[in-house]
Order: structure tokens, then C-alpha cells, then sequence
């Protein structure tokens, strides 16, 4: 038989304690003994004696087991049905998913879609005022001061992991003209706080969103000619100035939401022949003439004086077509492509995600989130729940990033906190 190693008295292996409290300040660290065996030792004390250690060597326990000499272990045990369940034979099933469900630990195991704060880009409403004003129609949702709120909030959300971020700017009315000249002022709203937020935070990513419905004095995403027709090539032309004045600034992100077509192609040209050839873009590809922009559009006071924009953005009823639009963003050199709103469109999500390599983007929009909110408050359903699961949806659909209001509060739930 092997040696054993003499240990000094106060540490030996199975010493008794209290001898172990006469001789030495030293104690042994007991090892955790399983949960089945604390919860015997509760119910019987007798039980708890047999899993107390006996002292053996290993190579006599070893020996034991050689010779058939096994130490007793607790019966198995069969929970019981409640009085009155019938006794059947059970069904002859060789495949029973519920195996993979029964436990916390297997569900983890085989959980197929997950979620992390590196998923999620907060959309953010800036304004040229100093406080903070609350977005009545979206409850938690502010309009931020460029020098101020914003900062704060970007610090906050970075704080529990969220480090992609998306500005919408309220533009004061009188900046407004029909051909929306603002959008591309280098010293506007927008580069002014894109060069803040970089100066701030310089490993954020920032997304920008170019359209004219901001700076139009009409309230379209593009030029309006007098009877009321949406001029395409022209808009285009003011969204590359509009591109390229945000990649100037240091926009990491270009995301044209107008839906014109060919501006995919027209924008990434005008940023290479600046030489903005590392600034990507992310093409709303399939934006619908929605009903759930409504809060959005309080939000930057930005709805249209006249009409809808049915003729730009696509109609709910229409599927195949988001194909289409794929088609032409990815031969345009989209680098992402985004579908809006998110998830009453979970189908077209997962056309995207089956029909491109690309990176796909959702945008939980504004008529969703309020739609959360007010539920939770009339306790309808459980806010946090709803909100997670409504995200995980989105993910398993086929999205790799989610444009969502509630990045920072899913970020606080993800982390373990409640910080808001």
C-alpha cells in the first residue's frame, strides 16, 4: 500500500475540530456538501451523520469498492401524483422534447437565440435647448440637450454595455426650408454633436440618420414639387451632402432612412471620393408606410404638413418586394440593412436574414415601445418581461443589431441591475 503523508495535528485530514481549536488557529475548510444532502440532513439528523467524514484514506475507500463493500447511499425516491391522477400505461414515445425543458440548467444549455447589450443601439432625440424635455407619447424618452442630457445618457448606457447609439435631431422651424438645406450644415445640430459625443467617447459607435423630413419645411423625407410629388434624383443629391457632412463630423455609421431609390449607390460613392471609405452604411431597406411611427414623429415634430409617404415607403401588405430593395442595397454596397418597424415585420426580418449575408438590423420603433409602456403601466402584462421577450423575438428572427428605446433599461436587466 502506498504511504500517507503525516499532517500535524491541527490540519489533519478527519481531525476533530475541537481538538483542531485546542492546538492551532488553523481550521479545516469544509468542502460544500451537495443540496440533496443538506436538505436530508434537515429532515433527519441521523441522515446527516452518515455524510460526515470518517477519516479513510482514499486507498482504503478504493479497497472497499474492489471488494464489493459499497457505502449505503439514500434510496432512490419517485415523487408522487396528487389523489385521483389515473394510472395508465404510458405512451410509447421514443422522442420527448420536454426532456430538453425540464430543468433551468438544460434550458440554458440548449437555448438557441441569445441577447447581449452589444446587440442594441439607443436611438437618442437631441435638441439645441439646454434641459431635457419629456416625450409625452413616449414615457422615459426625452428630448436631450446636445451639451448636457445627451452626455449623460451616453454615459449611463455605456455604464452597463450599450456602446452604439443613433441621433435624431429636432430642428427649430425657423431652419426649415422645402429643400431641407440644414441637413447639411456642417455646424448644424448633428455634427456639433457627433463631434461632442467622439471628443467624449471616442470608442462609441455613431449611427446618423439622413433624410430631409428633419430640416423640410414640408415634412417629407425628400424635395416636394408643387403638386406634391416626391422628387427622387434631386433628394438624392441632398442626402450625399447630407452623408458626407456627417462622415466629415466623424459618424461612424451613415443610415439613409428616405427610401429613394439608388441612394444606397449615390451616398457610397460621394463618401469615397471624400475618402470616407471606412464609413459604413446601413440602408433602411425595408422601411413600411407604418401606422407605429406616431410617437416618433411628435418626438422631432416632424410629421408631414400634407399627404403620407406611401409613394416612398412600402406597403404593409407587400412581401416579395423587401427582396427587391435587398437586392439593390447589397449591389449599392449596403453594408447593413435594416427593417422598419421591427416586430409586426418579424417575417420579412427573417426574408432578409435567409436571402443575405449581410449584418441584419431591426428597428423597434416608436408606436411599439409606447405600446409596451402603456401596458405595463395599466398592468396589463409585466413591462420587463414583455420588453425581453419582445427583443429576443426580434433576435431569433434573424436580426444581429436592434434599434430600441429600450436599450439601456434591457441593458440594466441583462447585467443583473434595476439602475435606470
Amino acid at each position: 500500500m502506498a504511504s500517507t503523508v503525516a499532517f500535524p495535528p491541527a490540519i489533519a485530514v478527519g481531525a476533530n475540530v475541537q481538538h483542531s481549536r485546542r492546538t492551532s488557529s488553523l481550521r479545516p475548510v469544509p468542502r460544500a456538501r451537495p443540496v440533496a444532502a443538506r436538505a436530508s440532513a434537515e429532515r433527519d439528523g441521523a441522515a446527516a451523520a452518515v455524510q460526515a467524514r470518517s477519516g479513510r484514506t482514499i486507498e482504503e475507500c478504493e479497497a472497499d469498492a474492489v471488494a464489493g463493500k459499497f457505502p449505503a447511499a439514500p434510496p432512490p425516491t419517485r415523487p408522487q401524483a396528487p389523489s385521483g391522477t389515473p394510472e395508465i400505461r404510458p405512451l410509447d414515445m421514443a422522442k420527448r422534447p420536454r426532456r430538453n425543458r425540464r430543468s433551468p440548467a438544460l434550458r440554458a444549455a440548449f437555448q438557441e437565440t441569445s441577447i447581449t447589450p452589444a446587440n442594441l443601439v439607443l436611438p437618442l432625440f437631441i435638441h439645441e435647448g439646454e434641459e431635457d424635455t419629456p416625450i409625452g407619447a413616449m414615457p422615459g424618452c426625452f428630448r436631450l440637450g446636445w451639451r448636457h442630457g445627451l452626455l449623460e445618457e451616453v454615459y449611463k448606457s455605456r455604464d452597463v454595455g450599450v456602446n452604439s447609439f443613433v441621433l435624431f435631431p429636432k430642428v427649430p422651424d425657423g431652419l426649415k426650408t422645402q429643400t431641407g438645406d440644414e441637413a447639411y450644415n456642417d455646424n448644424g445640430l448633428v455634427p456639433r454633436t457627433i463631434r461632442l459625443l467622439k471628443d467624449k467617447y471616442p470608442d462609441i459607435v455613431i449611427y446618423t440618420d439622413v433624410a430631409l423630413d428633419p430640416y423640410s419645411s414640408d415634412g417629407h423625407d425628400g424635395i416636394v414639387r408643387e403638386d406634391g410629388v416626391i422628387m427622387n434624383d434631386e433628394t438624392v443629391h441632398q442626402l450625399c451632402k447630407q452623408a458626407v457632412s456627417q462622415a466629415r463630423a466623424g459618424a461612424d455609421v451613415i443610415s439613409p432612412s428616405d427610401m429613394m431609390d439608388g441612394r444606397v449607390g449615390a451616398i457610397r460613392a460621394a463618401l469615397d471620393a471624400e475618402g470616407f471609405h471606412d464609413v459604413s452604411i446601413m440602408s433602411y431597406t425595408a422601411k413600411y408606410a407604418s401606422s407605429f411611427y406616431g410617437p416618433f414623429r411628435e418626438a422631432l415634430d416632424s410629421n408631414p404638413r400634407f399627404g403620407d409617404k406611401k409613394t416612398y415607403q412600402m406597403n404593409p401588405a407587400n412581401y416579395r418586394e423587401a427582396l427587391i430593395e435587398t437586392a439593390a442595397d447589397e449591389a449599392e454596397g449596403a453594408d447593413i440593412l435594416l427593417v422598419k418597424p421591427g416586430l409586426p415585420y418579424l417575417d420579412i426580418i427573417r426574408l432578409l436574414r435567409d436571402n443575405s449575408a449581410l449584418p441584419i438590423a431591426a428597428y423597434q420603433v416608436s408606436g411599439e415601445y409606447s405600446m409596451i409602456k402603456a401596458g405595463g403601466v395599466l398592468k396589463m402584462v409585466d413591462e420587463e418581461k414583455v420588453m425581453m421577450e419582445s427583443l429576443l423575438c426580434l433576435r431569433r428572427a434573424g436580426a444581429d443589431i436592434i434599434l430600441t428605446y429600450f436599450a439601456r433599461q434591457a441593458a440594466n436587466v441583462l447585467c443583473g441591475t434595476k439602475r435606470m
